[in-house]
């Protein structure tokens, strides 16, 4: 364990318009947007850059958010490397359903991109510009969000550190300070926890299918997911209980075998696993997403399970949301629309909630943690979805990402 460093007397005191407390890809985004549209910011991230650019996450990129990284002047790579997809697979009882979302949304695609690799972008841009970045920051702490001057502290070399600033946007994650600093009482939260995880694997092999696949089997869902046409992502719905020690490469890339059709197993490709863990699903909201000056973006406010790929996407809106915002108040002194921002993206985010919740329903074995009317709801449900044109465009719009509201 590291030894806490003790602050000096002294604090060191520096000036910035929009605060921002978390380097993810949700902070790092919204600090490019600002930064590009002549708004100072600064950004204190209290983990390492190794961390940051180390945690796995999905890569699904809805169309908006591909725009918005466009817009953000960080879709060099993204738009030589990513893999534009047409389409997904649904597999139940059997059954193939090609999802042709291009068809069925009027053009729309969906980008595959990783997180990791959208945060690298992010981070070398910011590098790039010079604009303020602080990492490995201690005790960050916003205060006076509901007051004429809000700042934040942090505390780095011995020093404790104050930035002054207009606005705050806690884009610090779950676990983070922003949400945690709000009081309990004017905070409503909405939470639903899965009885099972996800069991991940990333590994350098091709992926089975030039399209994710979605598949439900007696044995649990399985989602064939990828990187880029030599690095492929797996998932095991596996029991909560389960640790990633009990899983060995073998005895995953068996049991993948065994949940998907003949004629998909057959084409799999094989290989050591890069990372391997078992994330839980729920789905959580809080309301509002405001509370006086400060601002919750992404999963400082909004978690979802990750069968509808909505989860940084839904941060990318929040960021959308607030850039615009923000814009809107330094340029013509609009601040009236601030308190707009919670309502604005709380439609929204409920919206990618009910996709998710929906989809999670929808392909998962719940065993006996559903009784004899949810399992016949569920299966009501997948004949309907998978065998009716309009069931098939509602999954499409959604999976490729509903369109943006003006933030008047």
């Amino acid at each position: 364990m590291s030894k806490r460093l003790q602050p000096s007397s002294e604090t060191k005191t520096m000036r910035t318009q929009v605060a921002i407390i978390g380097a993810g890809p949700s902070g790092l985004l919204l600090g490019q947007l600002l930064h590009k549209a002549g708004i100072d910011t600064v950004i204190v991230e209290r983990q390492t850059p190794d961390y940051v650019l180390g945690r796995i996450r999905a890569g699904v990129l809805e169309q908006g958010s591909v725009d918005l990284l466009r817009e953000a002047g960080v879709s060099e790579r993204m738009d030589a490397e990513g893999l534009v997809h047409d389409g997904v697979e649904l597999l139940v009882g059997g059954q193939r359903i090609r999802v042709d979302l291009k068809a069925l949304t009027g053009g729309k695609t969906v980008m595959v991109y990783g997180q990791t690799e959208v945060t690298r972008d992010l981070m070398q841009a910011r590098a790039a510009s010079d604009a303020p970045i602080v990492y490995a920051a201690e005790n960050v702490q916003p205060h006076e969000m509901k007051g004429e001057q809000p700042y934040i502290t942090y505390e780095k070399d011995g020093h404790t550190h104050r930035i002054d600033c207009d606005y705050i946007a806690g884009c610090d994650g779950f676990h983070g300070i922003a949400r945690k600093s709000i009081p309990e009482s004017v905070l409503s939260h909405y939470e639903r926890v899965y009885p099972f995880g996800w069991l991940g694997l990333l590994s350098d092999t091709p992926p089975v299918n030039h399209e994710l696949i979605y598949a439900h089997h007696d044995r649990g869902f399985v989602l064939c997911s990828q990187r880029s046409l030599t690095r492929s992502r797996y998932y095991l719905q596996v029991p909560l209980t389960d640790h990633v020690d009990d899983w060995s490469d073998d005895r995953f890339w068996t049991e993948l075998k065994a949940r998907l059709p003949k004629e998909v197993g057959d084409r799999l490709v094989t290989g050591p696993a890069l990372e391997k863990s078992i994330a839980p699903l729920r789905s959580y909201v809080v309301e509002p997403m405001q509370y006086g000056k400060m601002f919750l973006v992404g999963d400082a406010a909004h978690i979802v399970p990750p069968t509808g790929a909505k989860g940084l996407n839904l941060a990318a809106s929040d960021v959308c949301y607030l850039y615009r915002i923000l814009v809107k108040v330094y340029r013509e002194g609009r601040t009236d629309l601030l308190e707009k921002y919670s309502e604005i993206a709380l439609r929204r985010v409920w919206k990618g909630e009910r996709f998710s919740w929906f989809m999670t329903n929808l392909m998962h074995d719940f065993g006996d943690h559903k009784d004899a009317w949810d399992h016949k709801m569920q299966q009501a449900d997948r004949e309907y979805f998978f065998n009716s044109h309009a069931g098939l465009v509602n999954i499409a719009e959604n999976y490729v990402g509903l369109p943006f509201e003006s933030i008047e």
